[in-house]
């Protein structure tokens, strides 16, 4: 029976209304059997709950899972850090997985989302990798049209029933690094000889504030005044030098003589 064309818009905004209850969430150990529950139902490849406390216990910020208004988990990825290879910091995708009731409502993309940013953020990864059946068109398109994966080698006889599988990998980038974030640059005075004092690795010293006005006033003119003002303004608060300060005592010294030769010889 045809449908007339408000039980078709009626059907094509269902997705969207479902997808919008579905949120994406970082996983914890409570999800975990859940997360199995998910496995075992949408792929072949199944692991023991020891597999997924493991992923847990030490990657926690890459764990994520799709959950629906009714707190059902519908969708997960499981993932890693690859830390026993010579190969640059890099993540791997263990498993991802959306139940067929809500696929093709981006899910898996959003999923994947997540733990990129997570491994880009917390271990500054380089690279993702992960392996797909050759067959699995779905996941191929999903993997190198949407995310961006591009198929790096064939392991051959990959999975336990001999099916090879494709090495897909995606390049983070320069954002794979995690941003030296730079203080700007003070434009003159007391903050430039802060800031350059920074500069030259003399953090203690840099971050100690100046201890009054006489400290800055004898800076250089031009870093105290900046380049609008010069020696005329400068000059007016030039503190005394030490020769100066002699040069005042010995004239001291020398008029009380005087005064009191002057005396024994009235």
């Amino acid at each position: 029976k045809l449908l007339s064309g408000e039980g078709r818009s009626r059907q094509s905004s269902q997705p969207v209304a479902l997808a919008a209850m579905v949120c994406i969430r970082q996983a914890t150990v409570e999800d975990l059997i859940a997360m199995q529950a998910c496995n075992l139902q949408c792929l072949p490849e199944n692991y023991y709950m020891k597999y997924y406390f493991y992923h847990m216990l030490s990657w926690p910020q890459l764990l994520f899972v799709a959950e629906d208004y009714n707190k059902k988990i519908v969708g997960y990825v499981l993932a890693k850090m690859e830390d026993e290879t010579d190969d640059e910091v890099h993540g791997h995708i263990t498993s991802l997985a959306v139940l067929r009731t809500h696929r093709k409502l981006g899910l898996a993309t959003k999923l994947m989302r997540a733990t990129e940013a997570a491994m880009i953020e917390t271990f500054a990864a380089k690279f993702l990798s992960l392996h797909v059946r050759v067959t699995n068109r779905a996941a191929l398109t999903l993997y190198r049209d949407t995310l961006g994966f591009n198929i790096d080698d064939t392991d051959p006889k990959y999975y336990a029933d001999q099916e090879d599988a494709y090495f897909m990998k995606k390049t983070f980038g320069p954002q794979g690094a995690k941003p030296d974030k730079k203080k700007p640059k003070a434009s003159g005075g007391l903050l430039a000889l802060q800031q350059e004092k920074a500069d030259k690795g003399d953090a203690k010293e840099a971050d100690e504030p100046a201890e009054g006005l006489d400290e800055g006033l004898r800076l250089k003119n031009s870093e105290l005044w900046g380049s609008g003002c010069r020696d005329s303004q400068a000059a007016k608060f030039d503190p005394p030098t030490r020769e100066a300060e002699a040069d005042k005592e010995g004239e001291a010294e020398a008029a009380d003589k005087k005064k009191k030769k002057r005396g024994k010889k009235k």
